[in-house]
Parts: structure tokens; sequence; C-alpha cells
């Protein structure tokens, strides 16, 4: 079936941020679409926040763009200077390499969906100032024998 399917036990339940910093997300769930449809050049992830709930830490990516689509609820855009309300139909961007940390918060009682989208590039470096690290995306590399 080509038509994704968005099941609640399919889901990524909250955020691998390690503890305590994982708290804030625990009512995150997102659908890692990219990863159902086995595309390489750029990520989708479908996204429901309960209320209450952030759908990052604060974040800026080094190599990668980022747009996020709103598609219901209400959501507040929480950036370096500012506080926005993001609806159904709202879209913001992120260019790459600008350290303008960003991230969302459910502050509702109801909740919020939004699509995230963004690069995929292997050596990207995610800075979270306010939790103190940065993350990069894991990569295995192999060997094996060329064929002759």
């Amino acid at each position: 079936m080509k038509k994704a399917q968005f099941d609640p036990e399919t889901a990524v339940q909250g955020a691998s941020y390690p503890p305590p910093h994982d708290e804030q997300c625990r009512g995150r769930k997102t659908w890692p679409l990219t990863k159902r449809y086995g595309l390489t050049q750029f990520g989708v992830n479908r996204v429901e926040l309960s209320p209450g709930s952030w759908s990052t830490q604060r974040h800026w990516h080094r190599t990668n763009d980022e747009v996020v689509v709103v598609v219901s609820g209400e959501l507040v855009l929480v950036t370096n200077d500012a506080e926005e309300l993001l609806v159904a139909g709202d879209c913001v961007a992120f260019r790459m390499n600008d350290p303008d940390a960003h991230h969302l918060q459910n502050r509702s009682d109801k909740p919020a969906v939004f699509f995230d989208v963004g690069g995929r590039d292997l050596w990207d470096v995610s800075t979270f100032p306010d939790a103190g690290f940065e993350a990069t995306p894991r990569v295995a590399v192999s060997f094996r024998p060329i064929k002759r």
C-alpha cells in the first residue's frame, strides 16, 4: 500500500535525548516516513505532540535545512529571539548553519500535528544550546571484499 498509515502502535514515542533532556518530549509521537518509503535524499516525519509536549530540545543544524508544516492544532515556535503562534496551514523554515535555535511547544489542551521535512546530510551536526550538547548522525562504515 502506497498510502502511509499513522497507527498509534507504529509511532516512535518520545525522543532519544539523554535524561533529563528527554522528559519534555515524552508526549511526542513520530512516524518516520523517510524510513517507511526508503527515501534517502530528504527526511519527512509526521509528528503529533500531546498537550504540554515539546517537539525537540531547541536546536539548529549545521548542514541541513528544515521545514515545518502545521497540519492541525496550535504550536508555539520558540527561537532565540521570540515566540510565535503557529496554526494549521502555517509553515516555517530554518536555513542550515543559522544558529537561531528553535523548537515547537504544544501549550494548548489538544494534540497538534505537523510534518517536519529536512536534509539528510550524514555529516550534519545538530547543536542544542540550552541542553549543552551536539549530536551527529550514526554512520557505520563496513568493508567487504571486492567481487572480481
